[in-house]
């Protein structure tokens, strides 16, 4: 017979939350792990799979007084007392856990004030924080929203020091991704080994990396047609508008079925993980 893999949960964890769980973050104690859903986060030991403690509640007394919810949450790496979490307002709270049990007051509060002059019907939605990471020095932590990457000095809580367009074209697009629901779309973002990169997804499996000191980006796309084994991938370009040149590719003529939400670096070497779709594809840098 053919080896099945199988996998068997060695414990599990229930009766603490009442929504989605979006996010999972294990402590740098190596002994406790949050978990969060859309209104609640909560902080487990690892051993005991009965009971967790309630960190951070933002639901109202009365639910239609809900303005926000929690889209995602992460322990720093290195200090087990401080986490982070998300919101759907485009906000970021960080809270330390060794100034109250009950994390309901922030330490630090990021939020970039808006631009009156480009405000829409869809600025709050694509505002929406989807994803939070910690760089792994500890020193950054960086925020996607629905149009861009951001990446923010945990000292500074006014502005982010980075903002890096994913796919800007889209903003014209914006009401027909309203009408078929991709505006919700959570695209996740990773870093890479040493902070210097960063990865997210898009669009017609196409994924983007931006790298931080030369200031250069780079669009790839994850597709059966061209990833043979050991062949290189060849950067790709869409055109907004205006002529279009033989190797880019029309804003109009992408596929906004074929999206790529999951993306992973590896810790330690230039291996990325990119999830389009029911594929899973691995890329490495080409030794030279």
């Amino acid at each position: 017979m053919d080896l099945m893999v199988e996998a068997s949960p060695r414990r599990v964890f229930a009766n603490a939350h009442t929504y989605h769980i979006n996010s999972i973050s294990v402590n740098s104690d190596h002994e406790t792990y949050l978990s969060a859903d859309d209104l609640r986060i909560n902080l487990w030991h690892l051993e005991i799979t009965d009971r967790s403690f309630n960190i951070v509640d933002i639901k109202p007394a009365n639910m239609e007084e809900l303005t926000e919810v929690i889209t995602a949450a992460e322990f720093h790496p290195h200090q087990c007392n401080v986490l982070v979490y998300s919101s759907s307002k485009g906000t970021i709270r960080l809270c330390d856990m060794r100034s109250s049990a009950l994390c309901d007051r922030h330490s630090k509060f990021f939020e970039e004030p808006e631009d009156p002059s480009s405000r829409s019907f869809f600025s709050e939605i694509i505002s929406s924080v989807s994803d939070v990471k910690f760089s792994h020095s500890g020193r950054y932590m960086m925020t996607r929203d629905y149009l861009s990457v951001k990446v923010w000095d945990l000292n500074m809580e006014s502005r982010p020091v980075e903002t890096h367009q994913v796919h800007e074209y889209l903003r014209s697009k914006l009401c027909s991704l309203y009408e078929n629901d991709c505006i919700f779309d959570k695209f996740e973002c990773c870093w890479n080994g040493s902070d210097s990169a960063i990865m997210t997804g898009s669009y017609n499996n196409f994924f983007r990396m931006f790298d931080r000191t030369t200031w250069r980006d780079v669009t790839l796309e994850a597709s059966r047609e061209n990833s043979k084994p050991r062949a290189s991938l060849k950067p790709r370009r869409v055109c907004a508008g205006g002529k279009r040149k033989k190797d880019e590719v029309s804003v109009d003529s992408l596929d906004f079925s074929k999206k790529i939400l999951h993306t992973a670096w590896h810790p330690v070497e230039n291996i990325i993980a990119v999830a389009a779709t029911n594929n899973l594809y691995i890329f490495q840098d080409k030794a030279n």
